[in-house]
């Protein structure tokens, strides 16, 4: 982002440079015009002067001894000429100052309202967002608790995003530390993204400029399985899932999801969400999206976000409200379309909501740099930039050589004790979950636990009623998509 900073403080210095050479033009334009106008007036001065001295009626009219009043007299008219030269000076250097002043004065405010103008509108040449972009962000840090927490940002936490790419010249990722990159489409060794959902997702965690993300300093892994046209396959995603585990991430981000399949709980046979069990049971914290059904909801969260020990997310508006269009879990269980068996605490979906109306993000367009986005997708990466700065203050929750799926068991109880449940809620809603995303609350919940509670909870997590054919994961779907309803537009 510096350099998007010199850049932008270099126009400012080229555009005051032009504005002053304008100034100086009509300066020397106008000075020229006076000094004409003062050599045509003293030749004519000095023409009627030739003349007097040549008449040999000119008389001087000494009335008065320190009178100035040069009359010529022919008989018929009387011509005064008073202080000619000592006036004309006089009034011509007035003139110049006045107008000088003017422009002067005319310069200054020019550069205050192009100031005010660029400020306004969202920085020079799109180099900083507007100001609601900003208001909105920082709402949206309020109710999450982000403004609540100091001295996180991520490092030391691998976060892997599997979507449609990144666009690293976006003036807001200048800085971020992307140790891998993966093309899983195109094979190209150079990150970019065609579609520009996946560069949307990594602002929210990672940008540091216009915007600022969750956890900008994250060692960031991306890995592209959505192609141009927002949609991908279940080989494609699993192999990126794969990737991601192998780049020993501690979180994998999908803000993605899908129609359900034919399998239901009954058999999993979607390789998508093999990869995603494989990476749980490896101690990797997988977060994805609810879906954004809304009226045209089917009763059940997108896959694999509908996996078990995956933390899937809803939506949430600015006031706390569910936003309108977040998918609904289906947790009493369903023999059709697709058997789905009843689902047990803490798995019931979705988990929690968190950002999903009008979330700031950043824009793939050099003339629209930033924007907003509206969808779980946006949800979704807001839940693992939070969970990254949980996982840099507790980093026994971190994956290691020993980690199986343990930890992420535990935080889900965490989770469905410490999120903010809505007025009168007391248990899961299925469309609530249990409760807004609260990262203070969750760093709390622990800071506040002995290690006898850290022991309780463990106990408690292995006490935890389970469905035997609970085994079955939920299968899903056939393809994947970034959710259909997710828009991202630029800011008017």
């Amino acid at each position: 982002m510096i350099w998007g900073v010199i850049l932008e403080f270099i126009i400012y210095i080229f555009i005051d440079i032009i504005l002053a050479a304008i100034w100086a033009i009509i300066m020397a334009i106008y000075s020229a015009f006076i000094w004409i106008i003062n050599l045509f007036k003293n030749l004519v001065f000095s023409i009627f002067s030739e003349i007097s001295e040549k008449n040999e009626e000119k008389v001087l009219d000494s009335k008065s001894e320190n009178s100035d009043e040069l009359i010529y007299v022919d008989g018929k008219h009387t011509v005064n000429v008073i202080n000619a030269s000592k006036t004309r000076d006089e009034d011509v250097f007035k003139l110049l100052v006045g107008f000088s002043v003017t422009l002067v004065s005319a310069f200054v405010l020019a550069v205050v309202l192009l100031w005010l103008f660029i400020t306004m509108n969202g920085g020079a040449f799109g180099f900083s967002p507007p100001q609601s972009l900003v208001t909105w962000e920082d709402e949206y840090k309020d109710i999450t608790g982000i403004n609540n927490i100091e001295g996180l940002d991520g490092t030391g936490i691998s976060l892997c995003i599997v979507d449609s790419g990144i666009d690293t010249s976006h003036p807001d990722l200048e800085n971020i530390k992307l140790l891998g990159w993966n093309d899983v489409i195109n094979s190209s060794p150079n990150p970019y993204d065609d579609d520009g959902h996946g560069t949307a997702m990594a602002g929210i965690i990672v940008a540091d400029g216009g915007l600022n993300g969750i956890a900008k300093n994250v060692d960031l892994y991306v890995a592209k399985a959505i192609n141009s046209d927002g949609s991908g396959t279940d080989d494609g995603i699993a192999e990126a899932v794969d990737w991601c585990v192998s780049q020993d991430s501690d979180i994998i981000s999908l803000s993605l999801g899908g129609g359900q399949g034919i399998g239901g709980d009954l058999f999993a046979t979607d390789s998508l969400e093999i990869a995603v069990e494989n990476a749980i049971e490896q101690g990797v914290y997988v977060v994805a999206a609810a879906g954004n059904d809304g009226e045209d909801d089917d009763g059940d969260v997108s896959s694999p976000g509908s996996v078990e020990n995956v933390i899937c997310v809803g939506g949430v508006t600015r006031l706390g409200n569910l936003w309108s269009g977040s998918s609904e879990g289906d947790n009493n269980g369903r023999l059709w379309p697709n058997p789905i068996l009843p689902r047990n605490d803490p798995d019931k979906k979705p988990e929690i909501i968190a950002p999903s109306l009008e979330v700031p993000v950043l824009m793939t367009n050099s003339d629209s740099w930033w924007g907003w986005s509206s969808g779980t997708s946006a949800s979704t990466a807001w839940v693992s930039g939070g969970l990254a700065l949980f996982l840099q203050e507790y980093p026994d929750f971190q994956r290691n050589s020993d980690s199986d799926e343990t930890k992420i068991e535990e935080i889900k109880i965490l989770l469905s004790e410490n999120s903010q449940m809505k007025n009168g809620q007391n248990q899961h809603d299925d469309n609530f979950g249990y409760g807004i995303f609260r990262i203070d609350s969750l760093i709390d919940a622990v800071n506040s636990s002995s290690s006898d509670t850290k022991e309780d909870l463990e106990m408690e997590e292995i006490i935890i009623e389970r469905n035997i054919f609970d085994i079955f994961q939920v299968e899903r779907r056939m393809t994947a998509n970034v959710p259909p309803d997710n828009s991202m537009n630029a800011i008017e």
